[in-house]
C-alpha cells in the first residue's frame, strides 16, 4: 500500500511539473528543454493571427523541415491563422487602415521605427517572453528600438555584390564595379529604389538615412548614369538570371546569395569597401492586439533554440539567436557570407524610417530614371514641384523572402 501511494504521489508530482521540465516530444521534437509557460492557454480556444513575409518561416512542405506552426499548436493549444505580406508597406497600410486584426507581425528595421513613432505597437512584457535571452546583445538596443520595448530580432542579413567568376576576373571590392562600363548590359540592380539609393549613397560615401536633398539627388544621378549600363532592375527574377549565368553582377542579399551560390558553384559574394546596408527583421505586437499574452508566448516560442534553427536553415537568413547558433552545423555557423566578422559588420548601416519629404522625394526621382530615357539634368528639376503625385506611403524595399533549398 505504502509503494502505491508513493507511485500515485510520484504520478502527481510529474504531472504538476511545468512543461519545461518534464521529458516530452512532439512531432518528434524533444521539447523538454522548453522554457516558457506553454499549458497555459490551453483547452481555452484562443486564435492568434500572425502576419509574416512569404516562405519566411519553418513550414514543413517539404517533408524535411518543421512545421513550426503546428508544433506550436500542439504545444499549446492555442491555433495559428498564418498569413503573408509582401512587402513593408503593405503591413504598414493594412494597419493604418483599421480593421486588421493581428497579434503578431514581422516588419523590418525601418518600419519598425516608423510604428513606434506613430504608436502602432505594443511594449512587450518580457516577463512572459524568457527566451528573449537568447537572442545576441549584438542585436538589441538597436537604432529602431533603443530601448528594447517593443521587438524581438527573428532574422538579419548584409547586402553584398553576388558575382560570376567566370565573368568578372578580379573580386569586385567596391561598389564601383556596378558602374564597371566592361560589364555594360551584364549588371543587375535592385528594382526597389531604397535599397538602389543605398547603394549609390555608400558609395559616394553618404548616410543610407540622409535627408539631405542634395546628396539624395545627386544618389540619384549615380543611378541615372548607371541604367544604361543595366541589363534589368530585379528582384526574385535574379535567381533565374545570376543561376542561369545571364548576368556577371549583381546586389543582392548575403542569405539568398548562399541559396544562390549553392545552385550555381560559379557564383561568389562579397561586400565592398566602401560598406553596406545591415538589415534586420524583428517580431512585434500590434498596437490594440486582442491576444497580447498569447502573442508574446508564440513569440517566446520562436526564440526557442531549436525553433530558431529551424527558421533559419529553411530560410537561408542569419539568425540572432545564441541558443540556435550552437544548435548549428559547424560550416554555417563558421560562414563568413551568413555570419561576417565584426570587421564587416563595424562598417555596416541599417536604414532608418526617412521623414516624408525624403521619401518623397526619392520615390519620385527613382520614378524618373526607370522610366524616363531624357537626359537626368531634365529629370531632377521638377523633383521639387511633385507632391501632387506623392508616393507618401513611403520607400518600398521588398526584400525577397526564398527558403533555402534541402
Amino acid at each position: 500500500m505504502k509503494k502505491f501511494v508513493c507511485i500515485l504521489l510520484a504520478l502527481f508530482l510529474l504531472a504538476a511539473l511545468p512543461l519545461s521540465c518534464r521529458a516530452e516530444e512532439i512531432n518528434g521534437v524533444d521539447v523538454s528543454g522548453f522554457t516558457g509557460d506553454y499549458d497555459k492557454f490551453k483547452g481555452q480556444n484562443i486564435t492568434i493571427n500572425v502576419y509574416n513575409w512569404g516562405e519566411y518561416i519553418s513550414e514543413g512542405s517539404d517533408g524535411e523541415s518543421l512545421d513550426v506552426n503546428q508544433l506550436f499548436e500542439e504545444l499549446t493549444g492555442i491555433h495559428v491563422n498564418y498569413l503573408n505580406f509582401a512587402t513593408n508597406e503593405e503591413l504598414y497600410a493594412k494597419l493604418k487602415a483599421g480593421g486588421a486584426d493581428y497579434d503578431v507581425i514581422f516588419p523590418s528595421d525601418y518600419m519598425i521605427s516608423r510604428m513606434i513613432e506613430e504608436d502602432m505597437l505594443e511594449k512587450l512584457d518580457f516577463s512572459n517572453i524568457p527566451n528573449y535571452a537568447n537572442i545576441s546583445d549584438n542585436f538589441k538596443n538597436m537604432e529602431h528600438d533603443p530601448n528594447n520595448e517593443y521587438c524581438v530580432p527573428y532574422m538579419w542579413g548584409t547586402v553584398g555584390i553576388v558575382y560570376n567568376t567566370t565573368m568578372v576576373e578580379e573580386v569586385p571590392d567596391s561598389w564601383d564595379a556596378l558602374w564597371d562600363e566592361q560589364y555594360a548590359g551584364q549588371i543587375l540592380m535592385f528594382s526597389n529604389p531604397r535599397d538602389a539609393f543605398g547603394i549609390a549613397q555608400f558609395k559616394l560615401g553618404y548616410s543610407v538615412n540622409t535627408t539631405d536633398p542634395v546628396e539624395i539627388e545627386e544618389a540619384a544621378a549615380e543611378l541615372r548614369n548607371q541604367k544604361p549600363l543595366v541589363a534589368a532592375y530585379v528582384m526574385d527574377e535574379i535567381f533565374d538570371k545570376m543561376g542561369g549565368g545571364e548576368a556577371a553582377l549583381a546586389p543582392y542579399y548575403a542569405g539568398d546569395a548562399i541559396t544562390m551560390m549553392e545552385e550555381n558553384p560559379d557564383l561568389a559574394f562579397v561586400v565592398p569597401k566602401e560598406g553596406t546596408n545591415l538589415f534586420s527583421d524583428a517580431m512585434c505586437i500590434p498596437k490594440g492586439a486582442k491576444n497580447k499574452e498569447a502573442a508574446e508566448l508564440y513569440i517566446n516560442f520562436m526564440c526557442e533554440g531549436p525553433v530558431a534553427l529551424a527558421n533559419s536553415e529553411y530560410i537561408g537568413y542569419s539568425s540572432p539567436n545564441e541558443a540556435a547558433l550552437a544548435l548549428m552545423d559547424e560550416e554555417m555557423r563558421n560562414n563568413k557570407i551568413a555570419y561576417p566578422d565584426e570587421g564587416v559588420l563595424d562598417n555596416t548601416e541599417p536604414f532608418l524610417n526617412l521623414d516624408e519629404e525624403s521619401n518623397v522625394l526619392m520615390s519620385n526621382l527613382w520614378t524618373y530614371i526607370i522610366s524616363s530615357n531624357d537626359n537626368y539634368n531634365q529629370l531632377v528639376m521638377p523633383a521639387f514641384v511633385l507632391g501632387a503625385v506623392a508616393l507618401s506611403i513611403g520607400i518600398n524595399v521588398a526584400r525577397s523572402r526564398r527558403r533555402k533549398p534541402k
